[in-house]
């Protein structure tokens, strides 16, 4: 075995690598049952790759001293892990209710916005967006907190919305409101989300998650407003509306990555067109090489159960069939009473599913330079050689990242960086394993020293064949070159 005391892989093919390594990522939500220095170390040491500060309901003393507390126990347990800022964004919600209004089918309710008086004939609820009126049509139907709540528009003014409601419910203070197929104009970043961004840059954050991405300018007007405080973060874009399904492909090329946020996706499309959705975001990833993210209602029920539904588990491992980069968990491991078990779950059923998955590489991607296209055959090499596994050095993280797109199954990526900003966000890809080295001029040095990491942190067994992808020095010019290396025993006494 690679390493003392953890079992081999569940891979046939990978023997010779521990037993925790596994292409799918996974994501957790910092919150009130996580965040103590014990829980985050014990979450670490779980296996989870990156951790998610939601903002929508996040302090910024909150996210300095969270931040703190994560690089402060990963140094300590020596496994470090990415962190992944979740903005708000723009979102349209009810005022405060006195006291909650039941509803009946056929019930009567308006809206208003902030500032003018409510109706006096009628239960009335403020909401936050004065230029909803404009923006729905008599017979729309607005679905308020998560769609238990189904009104349809009757009428409406310049300040005011009559409804109808469709369906029974209570409606209490600030619940979310869904407009299914209505175009709204909120702005792709609020003030609040820009505070928050200049907290979370300032603490170090190497994910952004956009919620509500409607097209392809949302992701420019952020990556424009992180170029201008000086931030490498990499951009997730979070498919939850029609728009944002109908403009996909755009929204794909121009975000480092794409979230399948289930949670507001499956209020404001027909529920039933969510697997379809999903599986269409997957391959448009695939195709463009970017990674996605299943989000949202994984394993929801282990939020306050030790065991997942089954129909938990088979859709966990759908997401894992269809070669998602990582799986998501919220709930579960910020207010759940299972979050540590949450994580195993995740763990075993990737480890059950991944050696069933297709071992053919990704044909959708279009490999466009020349240096990509050797990825491929790197793969292949990898792939038939065996037991096996690609060394790749990278200051940007574009070649890490496109070998993961390619999706060699049964091939650790072992990725070698000396910045230690690209280190963290090589957590994301599929089947990367990022190491933080020094880089030498001479590039034979380089690849001696990832060498001896993996010999020393024994990643792989002495004599396991290795492809390397890397530049060498030939006539005082270095060229990119494609290597067959042989992990040689230490040679020191």
């Amino acid at each position: 075995m690679a390493r003392s005391g953890p079992e081999s892989a569940p891979w046939s093919g990978l023997e010779f690598v521990l037993k925790d390594y596994r292409h799918t990522k996974i994501i957790a939500t910092l919150g009130p049952a996580t965040q103590s220095k014990e829980m985050l170390a014990k979450l670490i040491r779980s296996g989870v790759d990156i951790l998610r500060l939601n903002m929508a309901h996040a302090s910024h003393q909150w996210v300095a001293d969270a931040m703190w507390f994560v690089r402060e126990v990963s140094e300590e347990v020596g496994r470090h892990v990415a962190v992944m800022m979740d903005v708000k964004g723009p979102e349209i919600r009810t005022g405060v209710v006195e006291s909650p209004i039941q509803l009946e089918c056929g019930s009567e309710i308006e809206f208003y916005v902030d500032g003018v008086e409510a109706s006096s004939d009628v239960n009335s609820v403020s909401i936050n967006y004065e230029g909803l009126p404009a923006e729905v049509n008599i017979g729309d139907t607005v679905l308020v907190d998560s769609g238990l709540i189904q009104l349809k528009v009757t009428g409406k003014d310049d300040f005011r919305i009559r409804f109808e409601a469709l369906t029974p419910g209570e409606l209490t203070s600030r619940r979310h409101i869904n407009l299914p197929g209505i175009q709204v104009k909120l702005p792709a970043l609020t003030k609040k989300d820009k505070e928050d961004l200049r907290e979370g840059v300032k603490a170090g954050i190497d994910f952004v998650a956009l919620s509500f991405v409607r097209e392809s300018d949302d992701v420019k007007i952020l990556r424009r407003f992180l170029d201008s405080l000086g931030s490498p973060a990499r951009i997730i874009a979070k498919i939850e509306d029609q728009a944002g399904v109908r403009n996909m492909e755009h929204i794909v090329r121009e975000a480092d990555g794409i979230m399948v946020a289930r949670g507001d996706l499956g209020i404001e499309i027909d529920y039933h067109c969510l697997p379809l959705v999903q599986s269409q975001l997957i391959k448009t990833c695939h195709a463009e090489g970017k990674p996605v993210i299943i989000a949202t209602h994984m394993l929801e029920s282990m939020i306050h159960s030790p065991m997942p539904t089954r129909a938990e588990v088979s859709d966990v491992s759908h997401a894992i069939r269809e070669q998602a980069d990582a799986v998501m968990l919220s709930g579960e491991t910020t207010t759940g009473a299972y979050p540590l078990e949450s994580v195993q779950v995740f763990k075993d059923i990737i480890g059950s599913i991944e050696p069933s998955v297709s071992q053919a590489l990704n044909e959708r991607i279009v490999l466009k330079e020349p240096k990509a296209m050797m990825l491929r055959s790197a793969s292949v090499l990898a792939q038939e050689l065996g037991e096996s596994g690609i060394v790749v050095f990278s200051r940007s993280g574009f070649l890490p990242y496109i070998l993961g797109a390619l999706r060699p199954h049964g091939i650790p990526i072992f990725a070698f960086t000396d910045d230690e900003s690209i280190f963290r966000q090589l957590l994301l890809p599929w089947g990367v394993e990022p190491f933080l080295i020094e880089f030498s001029e001479n590039p034979e040095e380089t690849i001696q020293s990832a060498m001896d990491c993996l010999r020393r942190k024994e990643w792989v067994e002495v004599g396991t064949w290795l492809v390397v992808i890397t530049n060498a020095l030939a006539d005082d010019k270095i060229i990119d070159t494609l290597q067959l290396r042989k992990l040689e025993a230490d040679q020191d006494p």
